[in-house]
């Protein structure tokens, strides 16, 4: 970048580039901090409310999943280590307005994480501190107080942010270590008050709700959310310093790492239940402190002194998680700012510390304002899985293009199988965000319709000497994609049970996969079809090529 795009007293071009600090070890847990947050507090809970003991199958199936998303990602992010990989992948495959959906949706994804770690952080803390939250209608969100706590929170985040990534990623380590012990130590002690009829003699035996009960809570118990956050270490790929061998290895480690974990939480949680807790059936599982189920269960136990624990964790996992999160995002609106998406103010970097502030302070302002309709963590879950799978569909569409456009392009990791696995992924992340329910994909498509209109205001407004093309051609495939995406979520088995599409019942079991899975495939075809040339795929990466520094120490 030119001099231009400094802020002021900035020094040489060079100094603009994002500073390649993070180590393997440091890489790998960024990624299993992001993982390891809120979603393990809650997740085992609502999953099994969900799900009944098949939730342990649903861990599965989303590990299986997010397995596939993961291995492409890992090929992608060796190829091109730039920050917020997962919004220039497909700008570099199909241009400007593929890359933007992209990365909007990944931008959405990650500012209203921040705010949903910190309010699972108050959620828990209620427990003891009752003037925090509030539940009505069995829905707890945060009282006026507790709004003010998790302002000072998020700010907090912000301003940890702007003292650099190389602090942050050190004590990110420190944190990691402890949330895996904490898991591991709650492991131990649950599975000594363990239940096995609990999996196959309560009502409705191993499948309470059926299949369909076991993909629902997919999304609606959490589950995806829990084991989303690999792509973490792609987001900051810019800032590793030997990406093309530990971008791999930190998102696939992460993840196998974190699945174990969640599944043998979920095995013990529903293993610990009493007769007590499941007089009313999964659906109503009770007990003292269930605010923060793991916790109270503990105390419910006789295990006081692991419930403290827990009650620490729960601040330093999402904590931690929220921290992150700020870090990552503001990695992403920098990336679209150097993309030419979005205003040019948010790709600049602090001359010293080489971190985006501007990027950083416009994550903070809207972490603060999603806190405002969305003040309790029931109700921003749903809607961030499903924006963190709409983000995954540009990874596998981006794999199938680059592969056929830039064969020869050095791979450190290379999917096996890649030209087959890519559009599976991409069915997949079709089906995680059907599955996600039309209540809360609606709120989803309409905030990328949002986008695309503040998409359109930056390209009128943009100062720049050369405006950014949007793709039209490469593109094509974008707005009706999205368009027969939405009017599958409403016609199928995760809508409201209340209504009919055009007089006719939902889509019928499986049908509404083969559905889904068929619109995929056309959709993915579609867009390879229409793919920039290996010429203009070059010109892109080199447009936008991080660079790197070697700092001094």
């Amino acid at each position: 970048m030119t001099g231009q795009d400094t802020l002021p007293a900035a020094g040489a071009a060079s100094e603009q580039r994002l500073r390649r600090h993070i180590s393997s070890v440091q890489l790998l847990w960024i990624s299993v901090g992001s993982i390891i947050g809120s979603g393990w507090l809650f997740g085992a809970l609502f999953a099994a409310q969900v799900a009944g003991p098949s939730a342990v199958l649903t861990w599965l199936i989303g590990t299986a999943a997010v397995a596939v998303l993961a291995l492409v990602h890992a090929e992608l992010g060796g190829m091109f280590a730039v920050s917020a990989g997962t919004a220039r992948f497909p700008h570099y495959a199909f241009g400007h307005l593929a890359g933007f959906t992209m990365g909007w949706a990944t931008w959405l994804a990650g500012v209203t994480t921040v705010p949903i770690e910190v309010e699972a952080m108050l959620q828990y803390s209620s427990n003891y501190l009752h003037w925090l939250t509030r539940s009505e209608n069995g829905t707890v969100s945060l009282t006026l107080p507790g709004l003010g706590v998790a302002v000072l929170l998020i700010l907090l985040f912000t301003l940890l942010n702007l003292y650099g990534i190389r602090k942050i990623s050190r004590l990110n380590g420190a944190i990691t270590i402890w949330k895996i012990a904490t898991l591991v130590l709650t492991i131990a002690v649950l599975a000594t008050r363990f239940h096995l009829g609990n999996f196959h003699l309560v009502a409705g035996g191993f499948f309470p709700t059926g299949i369909h009960g076991t993909i629902a809570a997919l999304s609606g118990g959490g589950v995806i959310f829990a084991l989303v956050g690999f792509e973490q270490a792609v987001q900051v790929g810019g800032e590793s310093r030997n990406p093309g061998r530990d971008i791999p290895r930190a998102v696939m480690g992460s993840l196998f790492i974190t699945a174990a974990l969640y599944m043998a939480l979920q095995i013990v949680f529903i293993g610990a239940l009493g007769p007590a807790q499941l007089g009313h059936g999964w659906a109503n599982i009770s007990f003292a402190g269930i605010f923060g189920p793991f916790a109270g269960l503990a105390t419910l136990l006789g295990f006081t002194w692991l419930a403290w624990i827990l009650y620490a964790d729960a601040i330093i996992s999402p904590g931690s998680n929220g921290l992150i999160y700020v870090t990552t995002t503001s990695r992403l609106s920098y990336g679209m700012s150097r993309n030419g998406y979005i205003a040019q103010t948010l790709g600049k970097l602090h001359p010293r510390t080489g971190v985006p502030v501007y990027s950083v302070a416009f994550t903070c302002v809207v972490s603060l304002i999603c806190l405002l309709p969305f003040p309790g963590w029931q109700t921003l879950v749903v809607f961030i899985t499903s924006s963190f799978a709409l983000m995954y569909a540009g990874g596998p569409l981006a794999l199938g293009a680059l592969r056929r456009e830039l064969p020869d392009h050095p791979r450190p990791f290379r999917l096996r199988l890649g030209i087959l696995l890519a559009p599976v992924a991409f069915i997949v992340v079709n089906l995680l965000v059907y599955w996600g329910g039309w209540e809360a994909n609606w709120k989803v498509f309409c905030a990328v319709g949002v986008g695309y209109a503040l998409l359109v205001v930056s390209w009128l407004t943009d100062r720049r000497p050369v405006r950014p093309k949007m793709g039209f051609r490469s593109g094509s495939w974008v707005v009706p994609w999205l368009i027969g995406l939405a009017v599958l979520c409403y016609a199928g088995q995760y809508s409201s049970p209340a209504h009919l599409v055009f007089g006719l019942p939902h889509l019928p079991m499986w049908w509404d996969i083969a559905a889904v899975a068929a619109w995929s495939l056309v959709v993915y075809y579609w867009a390879l079809a229409v793919r920039l040339p290996a010429a203009d795929v070059l010109e892109l990466v080199n447009a936008t090529d991080d660079g790197e520094e070697t700092p001094s120490s």
